[in-house]
């Protein structure tokens, strides 16, 4: 935290918060943000419902999940002396349309939409660190710190209640009017200033993102098991992937979209213009062998700056050959396996055999491949 001295507000007795939250919003927008709201640092049903995620295992192997316990609830022993959050969002919106189509086109790969650019984390700490500072130079020093995405914070829920938006049956946050397609940001603060009102559900009895993920990952409303989660399996986990839902990640290398891409509210989402998120190396057009050509320093090269580097080359590899083997059976295809069979990772070479065994199955005499 910066300092531990009162914030200098103005001149009068009794410092003017409301005005200063106000102030604070035309800076959150000034600075780039599409919405802004503060809340209080309380959150024990968010702790119950994440404790009890926990003790049912569903947090897959991200033991750091587990690790950190209750401080991810607790703002105040994350960061001593918090009084309220100050939760920003960034829009990153891109066209549904082409999502759709790139999931048709199974000799491609398919990206999440988050990271088809640079990645988010380092953009949004520096604009909500220098929030902070804009502030700090007009009210003096106040403690603060800005997370995004870097610290163990129920952000989904401060946000809510910042009135950013309702948690969806999907866990994602949704906006009346701007759907889920945007980044959260925080910065915790040591001013009491004024809380807005959470924001209400509006899902009613819809239930599209549950049917449409395709590993049954969200086992009911507001439940998500990561063990099943295609964005846990291709990001997260480390090692072999689950024989059998190999055949349902489809072409999909690097994280999931389809319960945003489903969700009705979406259709008030906002494409952005930010040049940090315009999409790298052809990532929304890239074929599944272009990228399963990349050797580690091309992967580290071109993923630097970028979310995709999160998987590792290792990782990487793996995820495209499985959606390699849930491919159409094409000469291309079967070249490209054939030239990581002898690769020195054994789970690339596990995956791979998979993949070349889901082809032989399919096409009792293939085409022929490259020796």
């Amino acid at each position: 935290m910066a300092t531990r001295r009162r914030p200098i507000i103005c001149a009068m007795s009794t410092p003017d918060y409301n005005a200063l939250a106000q102030r604070i919003r035309k800076l959150a927008d000034a600075a780039g943000f599409q919405r802004v709201g503060i809340s209080g640092i309380e959150l024990g049903e968010d702790e119950a419902h994440l404790l009890d995620w926990l003790q049912q295992g569903l947090y897959g192997s991200m033991e750091w999940m587990a690790r950190h316990g209750t401080l991810r609830a607790r703002p105040a022993e994350l960061l001593p002396g918090t009084l309220r959050v100050i939760s920003v969002g960034l829009d990153y919106g891109k066209d549904p349309d082409a999502a759709w189509a790139n999931l048709r086109a199974h000799e491609r790969a398919y990206v999440a939409r988050y990271a088809l650019g640079r990645d988010y984390h380092k953009l949004m700490r520096n604009r909500l660190q220098k929030l902070a500072e804009v502030v700090q130079a007009e009210i003096g020093p106040f403690g603060h710190r800005a997370f995004t995405d870097s610290a163990p914070v129920l952000e989904r829920a401060l946000a809510r209640n910042a009135g950013l938006g309702w948690i969806g049956k999907h866990t994602c946050l949704i906006d009346k009017h701007g759907g889920s397609w945007f980044f959260l940001g925080e910065l915790f603060v040591d001013i009491p200033l004024p809380i807005d009102p959470p924001a209400s559900a509006h899902c009613g009895s819809c239930t599209r993102c549950i049917d449409v993920c395709p590993t049954g990952a969200i086992t009911a409303p507001y439940r998500l098991d990561a063990r099943r989660c295609i964005s846990y399996l291709t990001i997260e986990h480390e090692g072999s992937i689950d024989e059998a839902l190999r055949p349902l990640i489809g072409n999909r290398i690097y994280g999931c979209d389809d319960c945003q891409l489903v969700c009705p509210w979406n259709k008030f989402a906002k494409r952005s213009d930010e040049p940090d998120f315009r999409v790298r190396n052809n990532l929304d057009n890239a074929s599944l062998t272009e990228l399963f050509a990349w050797e580690e320093d091309e992967f580290l090269r071109r993923s630097e700056g970028s979310a995709i580097r999160r998987s590792g080359h290792e990782r990487w590899l793996r995820n495209i050959a499985i959606a390699l083997g849930n491919a159409p059976t094409t000469p291309a295809v079967l070249a490209a396996l054939h030239s990581r069979r002898d690769h020195p990772s054994p789970i690339v070479r596990e995956h791979v055999e998979w993949a070349l065994a889901q082809h032989s199955a399919q096409n009792p005499t293939p085409q022929a491949a490259a020796p």
